[in-house]
């Protein structure tokens, strides 16, 4: 419920509605699904403390040619009571960043100007929209709080010499944006650390929010439960090596129980090579790309749930694999890689791999499935019940709310104003 203490916000990002987020994953060769979810469930953890939203998005859209529309319309929409304008852009490399920029800096001044929101909320590390944040925080317009979701300016592996130098560039401007806003809410410890030092910051390292019964976004439905016969083990995300799913066929290959099968959700560059490994060994089944609530029914019907995430990658400390979050809460144990993101009161409800090889992975798995039923089941329900009562929306919005109503009010008269005010002292994520 909505009083005059809770502060109002607009919340600049890639907040679209589910019809516009179809289309977008329909012509993208990269699928945005976490960003969508993420950023929803930011949305209802607001509204559930209370804080009146206010949406401004642009579409999560690839730049061409990985999405082939160049160019987007602005509009506005509304999905699940909440109010939203879409910002137009073209979407050509260079073009993109300008384009968002001038309709953020068009659009999002109108809206402040307009509805007087105390918070500009920024989700992700996107330089048009920081640098929009810059010009808030220099008119003293509201107090600019961005959602750091991953470090700037991570090089792609198939990024040529001048992607390259963008990425580097953008990695700089990212940096001295951040150091104009008021907080930061970060997915871990390290990117505050590393990208914002100075700047009062929350650690939230994501938001239980399963969709509800029935909830469907789109796609193909979930099919039958899996056959009684077979013990299931399920990953779902991008399947790429980057994300170990390499080292987790591997792992499978090596286990040589006829009634176990290994279902891949997910797209990605190892895509095809995949279903060449279901060919050759039929436990494998080819990969699926399901919406999320028919995702969530595979994934509760699984007997292990599996995250095989490489732990030594430089992003790695960086990164907290949302669907942790979203494997706990359907109450199915959890197999995962030992990364330094994953907060200490997680451990006792995942069962970690000692190493983040195939091996490590294979004895890991056999070692859950070897549990007795019984004991697998009470992990599985501590863990669901320790995501959904910690973690849900509910919670996760009075966090927020508390640390953006703490934060100082930005004054105004320019930049140097701005960061008198940055030395405030870090404000962490109160555990459990």
């Amino acid at each position: 419920m909505t009083d005059k203490h809770s502060p109002r916000v607009l919340l600049l990002g890639f907040t679209v509605g589910d019809d516009v987020f179809r289309e977008v994953v329909a012509r993208d060769v990269v699928l945005p699904t976490q960003t969508h979810t993420f950023a929803w469930s930011l949305v209802r953890s607001l509204r559930a403390a209370g804080c009146p939203v206010r949406l401004l998005s642009a579409a999560p859209a690839s730049t061409f040619p990985r999405n082939r529309q160049i160019r987007f319309r602005s509009g506005h929409f509304q999905q699940d009571g909440v109010p939203g304008e879409l910002l137009g852009f073209v979407n050509l490399l260079g073009l993109k960043h300008l384009t968002r920029f001038v309709a953020a800096v068009r659009a999002g001044s109108r809206t402040l100007r307009r509805h007087g929101d105390d918070i500009l909320l920024i989700h992700g590390v996107h330089t048009p929209f920081l640098w929009f944040g810059v010009l808030v925080a220099w008119r003293g317009s509201a107090r600019v709080v961005p959602v750091l979701t991953d470090p700037p300016g991570v090089v792609l592996p198939d990024d040529g010499r001048i992607v390259r130098a963008l990425r580097r560039l953008d990695h700089a401007l990212v940096r001295m944006a951040l150091r104009r806003s008021s907080g930061v809410v970060v997915l871990t410890a390290a990117l505050g650390e590393d990208f914002a030092p100075s700047i009062p910051r929350l650690v939230m390292e994501g938001i239980c929010d399963p969709p509800t019964t029935g909830a469907s976004t789109g796609g193909p439905d979930a099919g039958p439960p899996s056959d009684a016969a077979t013990r299931d083990i399920v990953y779902a995300g991008g399947l790429t090596r980057a994300y170990g799913v390499d080292r987790l066929i591997e792992a499978f290959r090596g286990m040589p129980d006829p009634d176990l099968r290994l279902l891949l959700f997910g797209r990605g560059e190892l895509e095809d090579w995949s279903r060449t490994q279901a060919e050759v060994d039929p436990r494998i089944s080819p990969p699926e790309l399901l919406d999320r609530a028919a995702l969530v029914r595979r994934l509760a019907s699984a007997s292990v749930l599996v995250n095989p995430r490489p732990v030594e990658q430089s992003f790695v400390r960086y990164s907290f694999p949302s669907k942790l979050i979203e494997y706990l809460s359907t109450g199915v144990p959890v197999v995962t890689t030992r990364l330094p993101g994953i907060p200490p009161d997680y451990e006792p409800y995942l069962r970690f791999a000692e190493t983040d090889t195939a091996d490590g992975l294979r004895e890991a798995l056999l070692r859950l499935l070897a549990t007795p039923p019984g004991e697998r089941a009470a992990l599985g329900a501590a863990g669901a019940a320790f995501v959904r009562e910690s973690r849900g929306p509910a919670a996760q919005g009075r966090r927020i709310r508390s640390f953006l109503a703490g934060l100082p009010v930005a004054p105004s008269g320019g930049v140097d104003a701005v960061e008198q005010g940055s030395g405030s002292p870090l404000h962490p994520l109160g555990r459990p």
